[in-house]
């Protein structure tokens, strides 16, 4: 019949057989909605039962504003096969709620379950640890959650150790190792803390969050457990069961590491601050002393100055009492058999006397003396 096709050819040729098909037209499917994401657009999501799902679109966002996750609805539309893509998709037009999906029901019983058990009571939820240096990681060992968790905790904290223990994220089995991780990281010495951790997903997606097995290791675990499941409209059970939830893996990082660069940075400023304090505080001692030292020397001159106009004054009174500047004026001293000779009477004739001037002495000998 053909002989070669385009991929263009080929995908015209299916959408037209799409096209032309009668009965898919207009027609209702119900299933369960799961994988909700708004573009600018269109809503795009899938329907899906116990046996199989389909991918869906709807370019009239305002008959989605009621539906969520989880919800079993019927569906009113067409099959149409994107040419460019190669994609087939359920096009939406109209929209009915029939209810609860099985998921999301299950889901409420669970909660409501252990709710009533206190697994979500708040007295029971641990205190973050003061010193944190070890973080046990339960995620895959693919994907971006744990790389975001390394770099964000690193580089807030070069010092931190993170220890990923790798597990099934969805899918069978996925929760029987997620919990026995958490029993294990629990009795573990050297973590400090445990982050329980995936990427966004579906109701379906994130299933193996929901369940009793991983609520109760949670609510049994003696570390202290962060829950990290998803996006931050996401909840599972194991939010509400954990000592914190963080809504994102990232943001779990941030809540557990301090920020060391901020600190270092902070520190830094403490030190410049406390330096230029010390400087102003010596500055002003300097000043201080300085003012003191030149009040002290002012004082001292003061002092000098005085003491040397007393000893000027008592120099001149000296002067006025020294015999030498007596003799200066006239005056002798005179002296006879080596005692002063201060009257007339004292005089012994016939004997000598010495008449001292200022500059010299005369020797005499008296014969007579006149009164």
């Amino acid at each position: 019949m053909f002989d070669t096709l385009t991929v263009t050819q080929y995908n015209t040729y299916i959408k037209q057989i799409f096209d032309a098909e009668e009965l898919l037209h207009n027609i209702k499917i119900v299933g369960e909605v799961f994988g909700l994401s708004l573009s600018k657009t269109a809503i795009y999501f899938s329907l899906k039962d116990e046996g199989g799902a389909v991918g869906c679109v709807c370019f009239a966002p305002i008959i989605m504003a009621e539906i969520k996750d989880g919800d079993k609805v019927i569906v009113t539309g067409s099959p149409n096969y994107y040419i460019k893509g190669g994609r087939l998709s359920f096009v939406v037009q109209k929209i009915q709620k029939q209810g609860q999906g099985d998921l999301y029901a299950q889901f409420l019983m669970m909660k409501d379950k252990l709710e009533k058990e206190g697994l979500f009571d708040p007295n029971s939820k641990k205190p973050i640890p003061e010193n944190i240096k070890t973080i046990g990681v339960i995620t895959s060992k693919e994907g971006a959650v744990i790389h975001d968790i390394r770099n964000i905790a690193r580089r807030r904290d070069p010092s931190i150790n993170i220890a990923l223990f790798p597990v099934k994220v969805q899918g069978n089995g996925a929760e029987t190792e997620i919990a026995n991780a958490i029993n294990l990281l629990s009795n573990y010495d050297a973590i400090d803390a445990i982050i329980v951790a995936r990427g966004g997903g579906s109701l379906e997606d994130l299933a193996a969050y929901n369940t009793e097995i991983v609520a109760r290791a949670t609510f049994a675990c003696q570390k202290f457990i962060v829950s990290a499941v998803g996006h931050e409209t996401d909840f599972t059970i194991i939010d509400f069961v954990s000592d914190l939830r963080a809504p994102t893996p990232s943001a779990a990082a941030e809540l557990l590491t301090h920020d060391k660069m901020a600190q270092k940075t902070a520190l830094d400023r403490l030190v410049g601050a406390f330096a230029g304090q010390l400087n102003r505080f010596i500055d002003n001692k300097i000043l201080i002393f300085e003012k003191y030292q030149k009040s002290f020397e002012n004082i001292a001159d003061s002092f000098v100055a005085n003491k040397n106009f007393e000893l000027g004054m008592l120099e001149n009174s000296l002067n006025k009492l020294n015999p030498l500047d007596i003799l200066k004026r006239g005056y002798a001293k005179v002296e006879q058999q080596g005692k002063v000779v201060d009257k007339a009477e004292k005089v012994v004739l016939q004997s000598n006397i010495t008449v001292n001037f200022y500059d010299g002495k005369v020797v005499a000998t008296p014969t007579e003396v006149k009164k």
